[in-house]
């Protein structure tokens, strides 16, 4: 009886498109633009040891691959406590869980300015990658509960707009800490880690207060809005279970699991293995530690700008497997193209055109495992897809160093990563022989924009 109303409800009064939009632009306004903000946040308490290396490195004698290693560890505790934290957050509610991960790795952020040497740091990172591990696969539970999925690669999008815009906020803004040298008795590093680290412990008390667990827990939403929210997405579950429900141990050993997670793994070994180093690339071209975080920004807001645009295509034209093959390709050519350009302006143009296509790939690839996965399967195998990728945080950054103090450069480093970048765009190809065609499995957006023109 209670699906009967639901869905007439739905039929009714939210048959037309504009209806439909309307309400999706309002939970749109609501919930993107504050988990858009902590995973700015979060991204920039993540990389900050990128900028914080320009000085912490001499201080600590820490080698380019100690850096290396330093970056890695973090997603080493990260990808163990990932499939766990994201079976918390079903049993705790998205709310309350969210919460704790945000307080927990600003603490450990903090934590990360008072090491005295290499190993403290190093346990420090560990901690923190423990800490903020289940955050993203978090909301993308969570953007779940709210995004039927005809909006979903755009709400997608706009969430991790903060990997970008943390690089074009970060940047200058970790320079410019970097100048408080002496400062209370503190290095310039340490202050980098204690200033971005506060504000993570600030936004995870205020979102207890901000997000709401469900659709049927919103105070600004009209019954009728709630009612086909639910009732779309009630509908979409059903159409994907009319398949084969899937368990929680299917969703971990599941073919087309094991492939996306081998897809987003080579694909962001591309993207951090720049991401990371960049600071350090710009660095060497003779820039100031003031024109490293002004320089090292432009790519990245770049970056931001194709995310939205290539999302709204994806979500426009269905075509799933094509905007993520078409991405990875761009950037494994351009990375290539840099590796063997000598003049710095030509270098800077390369890795831009690189970081376009990552930050493309990262804002479309989320599309394709919402495509078979739901419920408790999606929980563990979001996990499990986000585990494996995120080893890439090891391997990206540590292959990069390896082959600058083998190599005495940073060529060979950029040629590897844009063959992780190709393997990556071979392995969308082989995804694609392994389902039916995407354009079936998931609705097409009537607009072309999730928070209007």
């Amino acid at each position: 009886m209670g699906r009967h109303v639901v869905n007439s409800v739905s039929a009714d009064a939210y048959e037309d498109g504009v209806s439909q939009e309307r309400t999706m632009g309002k939970v749109a306004r609501r919930i993107l633009p504050f988990v858009c903000f902590c995973f700015l946040v979060n991204y920039i308490d993540r990389t900050n040891i990128s900028f914080a290396a320009l000085t912490m490195n001499k201080d600590l004698g820490i080698t380019p691959t100690g850096f290396g290693w330093m970056v890695g560890v973090f997603f080493i505790g990260y990808c163990i406590s990932e499939i766990p934290s994201n079976l918390a957050l079903q049993k705790f509610g998205a709310r309350i869980w969210i919460a704790r991960i945000m307080v927990t790795w600003g603490i450990m952020t903090v934590v990360c300015a008072f090491a005295r040497t290499p190993t403290q740091l190093m346990i420090a990172r560990f901690l923190l990658g423990v800490a903020e591990g289940g955050f993203a696969p978090g909301i993308f539970i969570y953007l779940g509960y709210w995004f039927p999925a005809r909006w979903r690669a755009k709400a997608i999008a706009t969430f991790l707009l903060g990997v970008p815009l943390a690089a074009v906020i970060g940047g200058p803004l970790s320079s410019a800490i970097l100048s408080l040298h002496g400062l209370g008795g503190l290095k310039q590093w340490q202050w980098l880690f204690l200033l971005e680290g506060i504000p993570a412990v600030a936004l995870g008390i205020f979102c207890l207060f901000t997000l709401k667990d469900s659709p049927s827990k919103a105070k600004w939403l009209s019954p009728g809005e709630k009612a086909w929210i639910e009732s779309e997405l009630q509908l979409e579950r059903a159409r994907i279970e009319t398949t084969g429900h899937m368990t929680l141990g299917q969703s971990l050993t599941d073919l087309r699991v094991v492939i996306l997670s081998c897809t987003y793994l080579t694909g962001l070994i591309g993207l951090n293995g720049v991401y990371y180093w960049m600071p350090q690339i710009v660095k060497s071209l003779g820039l100031s530690n003031v024109e490293v975080g002004l320089v090292s920004a432009i790519p990245n807001f770049l970056g931001a700008v194709a995310m939205i645009l290539w999302a709204r295509s994806s979500d426009r034209t269905g075509k799933r497997v094509w905007h993520v093959t078409a991405t990875c390709l761009l950037g494994a050519l351009a990375m290539a193209a840099s590796s063997l350009a000598h003049d710095g302006i030509f270098i800077m143009i390369g890795l831009t055109v690189a970081l376009i296509g990552a930050f493309g790939f990262l804002a479309t690839f989320w599309a394709l495992p919402s495509t078979f996965l739901t419920g408790r399967a999606a929980a563990g195998g979001f996990g499990l897809i986000l585990s494996i990728g995120n080893s890439s945080g090891f391997f990206g950054p540590y292959l990069v160093g390896w082959l600058k103090q083998t190599t005495l450069g940073y060529s060979g480093s950029l040629l590897a990563l844009s063959g992780f970048l190709l393997l990556a765009a071979t392995l969308t190809m082989i995804f694609r022989r392994s389902v039916r065609s995407p354009r079936e499995s998931v609705p097409v957006s009537p607009s072309p924009g999730l928070m209007g023109k």
